[in-house]
């Protein structure tokens, strides 16, 4: 008789497989649905320790994204120049040189000619007031008062650039690379991948406004435990799928939850080494925490009126963004490490004023400046903002140039950032634009530079984070900004 060894299953696993065959059917079918199996899906690589590299001074990022492409010109970098040169065509300026076809290494910026070969198109000049704000005498526009008396808390990035003038553009600032370059991790999501949790509770990363089709994602290679959750500032409903279908008991479901705790044990004998395996476990784990813990963190009942009117959430303006950044700091003060905030969604942005510029943003400036500021003060005097890194950007900028009688076209050549909190440097203005805000010509900046300050300020080097057979791009990693830290 040809006796053969067994294959190398050991007796705990043995037994799993003949007591646990419809357990590891259940799981295995949860996986599938959401396009995970157990052979395609083990990483080749191990996870990081979770502990920060350096001494890190954030604890948590609040992204705020402004769809559509706000204007630097109106927003936080003023350009006298404009209005002095308001109705001419850049070539009938003194600054006809920033369209030289040399510097423009992408055809699409504002020089329109019409039938007779004249430039079509005219400076604009800025639709609205600066003042000089706070101690530091930063330059803040008049549609962002409130803002404006947060300038000693703020540093302002007036040199940024980008590669992508089309709204994919959003996805490149998220990620660092172009969108025809393929899908990559963003930013929330590395921050996810590198640090370990600090609430068991709830997510380490979420995510609360509308993404369009082509942001929608953040793990990408890093795989889907690494997607922002997406929740809602809503009491009683602030995530998908997070009340049971029918109603039941706590007792009830507890017994259910200990009961698959079990299993999905047992499912772990029989394959430890997936970690793919593993982390979809500890998501359903935490999918049934946060059943608990999410609406008690949207439940705005024992925050002070006063609270609510810092962040505007009494006026219908600014109700809605107000409602989602007060979540955001309670998200923040709970543990949750980055939270991504889209204001604006739609095909192209809110903030997209190819006409009507002048209603376009001081509409939306109402809507988000308040709320903003709010948040500021708000964790400022909870001992908050020193850990808590704030950071408001858009895609891109607006063009010097009009587009139609009364709009700015997309502008990628040079824009602004603001950041505030967690280690930066408060009353600071860093980098320039020229004089008509067309270039960015000091201390320019690309969108990843902003990434890597924000992973060093979280005590994360980009570089260490790299997985085999992924290596990143120099560019990807981008630089940090010593000029705006504290």
């Amino acid at each position: 008789m040809n006796h053969q060894r067994c294959s190398g299953n050991h007796r705990r696993a043995f037994l799993s497989d003949m007591g646990m065959g419809f357990t590891g059917l259940a799981l295995g079918s949860m996986l599938q649905s959401d396009g995970i199996s157990r052979a395609d899906s083990s990483l080749p690589w191990s996870p990081p320790d979770g502990k920060p590299s350096s001494a890190a001074k954030a604890k948590s990022v609040i992204w705020l994204f402004m769809n559509g492409g706000v204007s630097h010109l109106e927003t936080f970098d003023p350009k006298p120049e404009l209005d002095k040169y308001a109705g001419k065509s850049i070539a009938e300026t003194p600054y006809k040189g920033t369209q030289d076809p040399e510097k423009l290494k992408l055809a699409r910026v504002t020089v329109v000619n019409d039938a007779n070969g004249q430039q079509r198109n005219k400076l604009f000049p800025t639709q609205v007031g600066f003042k000089k704000r706070g101690q530091c005498g930063m330059d803040v526009s008049d549609w962002l008062p409130y803002l404006g008396n947060c300038a000693d808390d703020m540093a302002i990035v007036r040199s940024m650039y980008t590669t992508d003038d089309n709204h994919g553009a959003q996805t490149q600032f998220h990620s660092g690379r172009h969108m025809l370059d393929g899908e990559f991790p963003t930013l929330g999501a590395w921050v996810h991948y590198g640090l370990g949790s600090l609430n068991d509770n709830l997510p380490q990363f979420v995510s609360m406004g509308n993404r369009e089709y082509w942001n929608k994602k953040d793990g990408h290679y890093l795989g889907p435990m690494h997607d922002a959750v997406p929740v809602r500032a809503a009491s009683g409903n602030p995530l998908d799928f997070g009340s049971p279908e029918r109603p039941i008991t706590p007792d009830e479901q507890k017994l259910g939850f200990d009961l698959v705790g079990k299993l999905n044990s047992i499912r772990g004998v029989e394959y430890p080494n997936d970690p793919a395996l593993a982390a979809r476990i500890k998501s359903y784990e935490l999918a049934f925490r946060m059943q608990k813990s999410l609406p008690e963190v949207m439940d705005f009942s024992k925050e002070t009126e006063e609270t609510k009117r810092v962040y505007g959430i009494d006026k219908p303006a600014s109700r809605d963004f107000g409602n989602q950044l007060l979540a955001a700091r309670r998200l923040v003060e709970r543990g949750v490490r980055f939270v991504q905030i889209q204001h604006g969604a739609g095909g192209a942005g809110a903030w997209d004023a190819h006409g009507g510029l002048k209603t376009n943003h001081s509409s939306n400036c109402a809507k988000v400046d308040q709320p903003i500021a709010g948040l500021i003060q708000d964790l400022k005097r909870r001992g908050l903002l020193d850990q808590t890194l704030i950071v408001f950007a858009s895609e891109f900028g607006r063009t010097p140039g009009t587009q139609g009688s009364d709009g700015r076209d997309h502008h990628i050549y040079g824009f602004s950032v603001m950041m505030a909190g967690g280690g930066i440097k408060g009353g600071t203005v860093h980098g320039t634009t020229d004089e008509i805000g067309f270039h960015a010509v000091e201390n320019r900046h690309y969108v990843t530079d902003i990434h890597a300050t924000i992973l060093h300020l979280m005590g994360l080097d980009s570089r260490r984070l790299e997985i085999p057979g992924r290596k990143r791009l120099d560019i990807d990693h981008g630089r940090v900004i010593p000029q705006i830290l504290a």
